[in-house]
């Protein structure tokens, strides 16, 4: 017996959930995006606003919602996209029935983004129409072609990321220096694109340089930089600890520039890593005017790696710290507050190991101002044998510190450094060109290495050894420019005389206090 199937049509629309003869408005949105700040994205930019503005108020049937547009960022991620995020909000908020847009690439580069993104929409009934491609995304054919134009809308983005990354990294290996000169403080744009100095800028990096080697930490530099009100290379009031950090450590200030130290590990996310050997660097010596001079710099990355491998004495925060030493376990001396709330408030120095385990170190405490009137009395001390001192250093002077053998060494280490990494690098190219004997390539190309790692050590320690004797003696030239400074009775305490002379003080539970200096001489007070 045949079956009667009557057909019942449907009567609400699945994606919009309203009747399918309802007569109410379409709430449209439009979307515009350029991907850069040119003259000629500007144009486009503004042709876009423009059109789907016009373009949808001319419709009866639809009612403009607004027009969201991202000027300037890439469609590669969403991060940074506030307009775009700012339009999907409304959409699933339930505030637009339909986007505009000109093509799937200005809606997004990325097909994961991309695809996410419009299947999120339809589930809350918001259509997409890419105008370009004449795809409306509730079309069942939609989701397939959109995957195809977003793929090659990426695979696009891709290829260009890779010719900038291929660009900017043969400008680096021909040696061409750029910085974000907005923000590098010291140096202006030349009229070759090159780095000169701007002297007003150069002050403050000598400035920086010279507080440091006075003593004082990149804390206590920011602190002072503030409180004389300058601004900071990204012009802020404030500086950080990390800002002057960077520019005590940053080698384009000796005149010289290591390029692509961060390279971008993904052209759609654009984060950005520190390289630590994964890509080419390339290190350029004498590209531009020095603010510093070469054994200065070198003098402050000796003086850097030495304060950070203090245990319990790399913090600086106050003039004191990391500079009184416990007589007893060998441990430094700390800030205390105590009365913090109230009138009697006063701040101490003692032991940070004082009430550690069972014993407890003796030591006493200290005022700060205690502190200053002990150094005080140790200065005058050492000041009665300041002929003395400054006779035995000019004597000793130009032997004591001499770096003249190991330089000669280090320029012979240099080239076996350099005739071994090209043995090693020939025989990498003729095993790679001759069938070889694989066992005896191996022995041959181990061989090498172990010279070559041989040689770079010795090269790395007389270098450093190096460097070490010559920021010596710039810390010897500077005590004694100090020490010749003093008027012979001190009674004033001098941050900047405290840096300079003093190395630590050690303080014994009998009361004593001994004063290191810099040259190496004690005195107990």
């Amino acid at each position: 017996m045949a079956k009667n199937v009557t057909t019942i049509p449907a009567t609400i629309n699945r994606f919009t959930a309203s009747p399918i003869n309802s007569k109410k408005k379409r709430r449209v949105a439009g979307y515009a995006r350029v991907s850069t700040d040119m003259e000629d994205q500007q144009t486009s930019y503004t042709a876009q606003c423009e059109y789907y503005t016009n373009y949808i108020m001319g419709r009866d049937d639809w009612e403009f919602v607004g027009l969201y547009s991202d000027e300037g960022t890439t469609a590669c991620n969403t991060f940074k996209r506030d307009g775009f995020n700012k339009m999907v909000e409304d959409a699933l908020a339930g505030r637009i029935d339909l986007i505009i847009t000109k093509s799937v690439s200005r809606f997004a580069r990325n097909t994961v983004d991309s695809l996410s993104t419009i299947r999120k929409l339809k589930e809350h009934g918001c259509e997409c129409y890419f105008e370009k491609e004449n795809i409306w995304t509730f079309d069942s054919k939609g989701e397939l072609l959109i995957t195809i134009m977003s793929s090659l809308a990426q695979e696009e983005s891709r290829s260009i990321s890779e010719n900038c990354t291929w660009g900017w990294r043969k400008r680096c290996a021909d040696g061409k220096v750029t910085v974000p000169f907005g923000r590098f403080l010291g140096y202006d744009r030349g009229e070759d694109g090159n780095l000169v100095v701007n002297e007003e800028q150069a002050k403050i990096v000598r400035k920086i340089y010279g507080y440091f080697l006075q003593g004082r930490s990149p804390y206590q530099i920011a602190k002072l930089l503030t409180q004389e009100g300058i601004p900071t290379p990204g012009g802020k009031k404030v500086w950080g600890k990390a800002v002057v950090q960077s520019i005590l450590t940053n080698e384009k200030y000796k005149g010289d520039a290591l390029l692509q130290k961060v390279y971008t590990t993904d052209f759609l996310t654009k984060k950005k890593k520190k390289n630590e050997g994964e890509v080419p660097q390339y290190y350029v010596e004498g590209n531009h005017e020095a603010i510093i001079s070469p054994s200065v710099f070198d003098q402050v990355q000796i003086l850097m790696r030495a304060r950070g491998s203090r245990k319990n004495r790399s913090s600086c925060v106050n003039i004191f710290s990391g500079k009184i030493k416990c007589g007893d376990c060998g441990g430094w001396f700390g800030s205390k507050v105590w009365h913090s709330n109230d009138k009697y408030r006063r701040v101490i120095w003692q032991c940070n190991h004082k009430f550690d385990g069972d014993e407890k170190c003796s030591t006493p405490h200290l005022d700060e101002d205690t502190i200053k009137r002990l150094f005080i009395k140790a200065l005058n001390t050492l000041d009665n044998e300041r002929s003395l001192i400054i006779a035995g250093f000019e004597e000793i002077r130009d032997t004591a510190f001499s770096t003249e053998v190991l330089e000669t060494e280090a320029k012979v280490l240099t080239g076996d450094v350099t005739t071994i990494a090209e043995l090693i690098q020939k025989c990498i190219d003729e095993n790679a060109r001759i069938a070889q004997d694989q066992d005896e390539y191996e022995k041959h190309y181990d061989a090498l290495v172990g010279r070559f790692d041989t040689a770079k050590t010795k090269l790395d320690e007389t270098q450093t050894a190096i460097t070490k004797l010559q920021a010596q003696r710039q810390m010897m030239d500077n005590f004694m420019k100090v020490l010749r400074s003093l008027p012979e009775q001190v009674e004033i305490f001098d941050e900047g005389t405290w840096y300079a002379l003093c190395d630590y003080i050690t303080v014994y539970g009998n009361g004593e206090i001994q004063v290191k200096f810099r040259n190496g001489m004690e005195i107990t007070v």
